[in-house]
Formats: C-alpha cells, structure tokens, sequence
C-alpha cells in the first residue's frame, strides 16, 4: 500500500457534512467511561414505540422497560392493558396512546403531548407498518391503485410525520435516537408471494434513514433495521406450505421470534450512525447468507 501526500485542506474539516470543527472529532466519554452493559441502560430515558400493541413493536417496547426506560405504546387502539402490565412488572412509567400514523395533525399531538408529560423523548422508534396483501399489481384488486396508496401511506408516509414531529423535539433539547423497522424486503423480492408494494415501502424507509442520519447529524442518530420473517403475526394469512418453503431457505430452519429483534434495536440506540442493520439469520436472496450471531452494516459510526 503507498502512501499518499495530500497538499490540499479538503479533509482538514469534515468532508460530507457542513461542520467547520476539526478532525478527528474526540471520542464520547460515555462510550470510553462505562462498562458495555451500561451502555444499554436506558434509565432515566423516555421511548416511544409506534405499532407497539403487538409483534415486534410490542415487544422493543417491553424491551425498553426492561431496561429501566420509561416508555410510551402508540397503537391504532390504545394499548393500555400491556402498558399497564409491563409497568407494573419493571417499575417503569409508561403511557398508552391510540393515534393513525397516517394523520399528520394527530401524530404532531401525540408528540407534543408526550413532550408535555415527560418533560423530552429520548429515543421513538418508528415501527408502524402494514403488508397488505393483494397480489401482483395487475391483479383486479389493485386496479384503482387504493391499497398501494395505504401501504405507502402506513409504512413511509407516517414514518415521515412521525421523523418530522420528533425530529423537533430532538433538535430543541440536543439529542436523541431514532430508529426506523426497515425489512430484508428492503434489500431482495420475497418468494413464492408477490409483495410490490410492502417491499418497495420498506426500501423506502431505509433510505430515509440514511437521509435523515445525514440532516440530524448534528442533535440526533438515525437507524434502520432489516428483521427477516419473524413470528410476528404478519405472516398468519399464508399456509404451513408456503411458510415451510422459507423455513427451508433459512439457515436455522425457522422464523425469528419478535424478542430476537429487540437486541439489534438497542444495540441501534447506543453505537451507531447511518447504519443498516440486517438480521442475516434469515433470508437473504441473491445476497448473502450470515450466522444467527453476524449482522451486516453498512458505514458504522459512532455518535454519541
């Protein structure tokens, strides 16, 4: 390898984002100064979970809780039954809110009132979503284009009201982690069933993560995660056959359970930046294929 002798300033300040302080930025103390554990207490941290009534949102919530971090359920209904129930068990404080990510107004309420009652939010994690299931799209159910119109609206629309409500809130108090639930069907087609639109949503969203890790970069993390089939409930509508033929594809001969996504989550909040998180225990078509214990990312960066 030979080294290169630069009589230029181009890298003397950082070269992606408009920050005129010099390089290399110091290392955060609460990286260097506490035990890796403790790098996952969320103690004295407010969270907020969208989709948080069942699967995967239910349980990060939990997660969370489980943590020692005060957390909000967000649901379509008002998930006050496990809120109550998951506070009682962690002695955490928690709320439960019924709001459509879909309606702007409502989400910018719901954000706001949060704020009110916690005093700031600390990390929201945008988990909403829907896969509804129609076929290829010259099929007669999609001729009107209503439910990729829903789709779209449920899985990126609200994730962008929800980024743009709790954006604010992390720009006024300095910090904050936001993370988004991407899809391996962000990165490859599903088989033996059609899912254009859920697929082309979830490439969307993790795109904007990677926009939004650059504009936050300055107050806040942006993340994406990419869990592969999980037994969240999702996927119920298939048969056993069509199921047992991913089951056949994965390496560990079986869909992830919903707890199994929480441990890429938080490691989300605390280390990294412009990240993508793939659970490769899973399937990955045409990509690659990883061990239970591996996870593929793309430009780690700590920002703490």
């Amino acid at each position: 390898m030979t080294a290169h002798n630069f009589n230029d300033n181009v890298a003397d300040t950082h070269y992606l984002l408009d920050d005129q302080s010099p390089l290399p930025k110091p290392s955060p103390r609460v990286v260097k100064e506490n035990k890796i554990l403790d790098l996952f207490s969320l103690k004295g941290k407010v969270c907020v979970v969208t989709g948080s009534g069942h699967g995967i949102g239910l349980a990060v919530a939990e997660g969370y809780a489980q943590a020692g971090g005060d957390v909000v359920f967000w649901d379509l209904q008002a998930p006050e039954k496990e809120a109550l129930k998951i506070a009682q068990e962690n002695g955490v404080k928690t709320k439960a809110y019924a709001g459509d990510v879909t309606d702007a107004v409502r989400v910018d309420e719901i954000i706001a009132d949060i704020e009110n009652e916690f005093g700031t939010i600390d990390v929201f994690v945008a988990n909403a979503g829907v896969n509804i299931v129609s076929g290829t799209i010259i099929n007669e159910a999609n001729a009107d284009g209503e439910l990729w119109k829903k789709v779209m609206d449920i899985n990126l629309n609200g994730v962008f009201y929800c980024s743009r409500a709790v954006g604010k809130v992390f720009k006024k108090h300095g910090k904050g982690s936001l993370i988004f639930t991407g899809s391996m069907s962000a990165h490859i087609v599903n088989l033996p069933v059609y899912h254009s639109a859920y697929n082309a949503s979830k490439a969307a969203v993790v795109h904007l993560a990677k926009c939004l890790a650059l504009e936050f970069h300055d107050f806040a993390r942006v993340n994406a995660i990419s869990p592969g089939y999980c037994d969240s409930g999702i996927n119920d509508y298939l048969d056993k056959k069509t199921r047992q033929r991913w089951w056949s594809l994965i390496p560990m001969g079986r869909e992830g359970l919903c707890k199994e996504c929480v441990v890429l989550i938080c490691t989300s909040l605390v280390m990294l930046q412009l990240t993508l998180l793939v659970l490769n225990w899973l399937l990955m078509v045409l990509t690659l294929l990883f061990d239970l214990s591996q996870i593929f990312v793309f430009n780690v960066h700590v920002l703490l």
